[in-house]
């Protein structure tokens, strides 16, 4: 079974929080949002509870990132990057 890679894209919050990093937090980031690409529900993927969307999130150290899995256009994207304490608000 071949892997499908999904699109990208990244909403402006999302785009702005990932400028703002540093280099080395960057990559980690990035590099886990591609792993995802590949496959958008790894085992420590979480359903975000108490939305209408079926929002996920990972966990990348003190970082969470929100995203949305649209199948039937082969879409990850990505609705929020941001700190642990805020990540919900």
């Amino acid at each position: 079974m071949t892997e499908k890679m999904l699109d990208l894209q990244f909403s402006s919050q999302a785009r702005d929080f990932l400028k703002k990093l540093d280099k080395s937090n960057w990559i980690r980031v990035v590099g886990k949002i591609e792993e995802i690409k590949k496959n958008p529900f790894p085992h420590k993927v979480k359903r975000v509870e108490d939305r209408k969307e079926k929002i996920f999130r990972i966990r990348i150290g003190d970082y969470r990132v929100l995203y949305i899995v649209f199948d039937e256009q082969c879409l990850l994207f990505v609705s929020k990057i941001e700190k642990r304490s805020r990540a919900y608000d």
